[in-house]
């Protein structure tokens, strides 16, 4: 009889035990769980919300550029090009007489303070700060040229690759350049803007064709800020996420080395709403000489074949996806052949 005491004690411990062990693993697996979903849904670096959408772009250079040199007649009846050899395209005028210049319009009221021919330009050329000595020529009583022609900000019409966990950003998958100079242009600062297609010029052989948008700068349709323009496209934060992503599902990044040949999608609004199209991924080049042409692709979707020919100007950042995945960014077309282009993959994307 004691004998069996003992051994309902025995099993009682070894219930209680087994009870309260299982129940605190459970509880701390449940724990482990819930930090691993929390940890996917608010810092997954592997995951973006994947765009299409088109956007309003405008860009405001890092002093004043430089397109070129002309001449001037000035007040004694002859022709001068002072500038000439002394200033080159694709220079920033970041100062005169070293007094700050930021842009065009504080430029022009510098040059009209001038007292004097002897000027000293502040100039940013490609990596360096350098000065520049030059003379303006008086070609009225009070007044001086430089005989330079300048540009300070630049607009255009794109679409947006993705949206990280950060708010931020990236679009186009290529640099926006000079359209005079073809330098990347070297940006203070930038604002996103709302915009909608308007027109669609097909592609043809020979003519890449191209989106018309209607932007209205203001403060009402601004989306968020540009911060960067890189080869691989621009950069920002955006404001009003609601306002530009209706869909905010997120999907993940694919690795270079896991693209293949083969079908894929885009995301665009060439018909006015975001949609994905079929293409098929006929290359893809891990050690491309340029950073925005890994992905060869082909547009074989026919609807949008023939809404656009192709791939048009205003495409550039269009999202590739393939399997589920985010793998690249449409950036160029081929000019004799509109139905291939040109992809960035996300990876260097994401890098900037």
């Amino acid at each position: 009889m004691r004998r069996y005491w003992y051994r309902r004690i025995l099993i009682m411990i070894v219930v209680f035990c087994i009870a309260v062990g299982g129940g605190y693993y459970l509880i701390d697996s449940k724990k482990q769980m819930f930090r691993q979903e929390v940890s996917a849904d608010t810092s997954d670096e592997t995951m973006v919300i994947p765009g299409g959408m088109p956007i309003g772009i405008y860009l405001e250079t890092k002093g004043v550029m430089v397109l070129g040199t002309d001449e001037i007649t000035g007040m004694d009846g002859m022709k001068h090009e002072p500038s000439a050899h002394k200033v080159k395209a694709g220079d920033y005028i970041t100062g005169i007489n070293h007094k700050s210049i930021k842009d065009k319009s504080e430029l022009i009221e510098a040059v009209k303070m001038l007292d004097s021919d002897e000027v000293i330009l502040d100039i940013h050329r490609k990596d360096e700060e350098i000065e520049v000595k030059t003379q303006a020529v008086k070609f009225d009583a009070d007044e001086y040229k430089l005989g330079i022609w300048v540009r300070d900000n630049a607009q255009g019409l794109g679409t947006v690759t993705f949206l990280d966990a950060k708010s931020r950003f990236g679009a186009l998958g290529h640099g926006i350049h000079d359209i005079d100079t073809n330098e990347l242009l070297n940006i203070s600062t930038g604002t996103l803007y709302t915009t909608s297609i308007k027109d669609i010029q097909k592609g043809e052989g020979g003519s890449p064709g191209g989106m018309e948008g209607i932007i209205i700068y203001n403060n009402y349709n601004v989306l968020g800020s540009i911060t960067r323009n890189s080869e691989a496209g621009i950069f920002g934060t955006i404001d009003r996420i609601d306002a530009l992503f209706s869909d905010q599902t997120p999907v993940y990044i694919a690795r270079k080395e896991d693209i293949k040949e083969g079908p894929a999608t885009i995301r665009c609004a060439a018909e006015g709403k975001v949609k994905e199209y079929e293409v098929e991924i006929t290359g893809v080049d891990l050690n491309a000489s340029e950073i925005n042409k890994g992905i060869i692709l082909k547009v074989t979707d026919k609807e949008l074949l023939n809404v656009t020919g192709g791939i048009v100007q205003g495409m550039s950042g269009s999202p590739i996806l393939q399997d589920g995945k985010i793998i690249g960014a449409v950036t160029h077309v081929f000019v004799n052949n509109p139905t291939k282009g040109y992809g960035i993959f996300i990876e260097n994307m994401l890098e900037q």
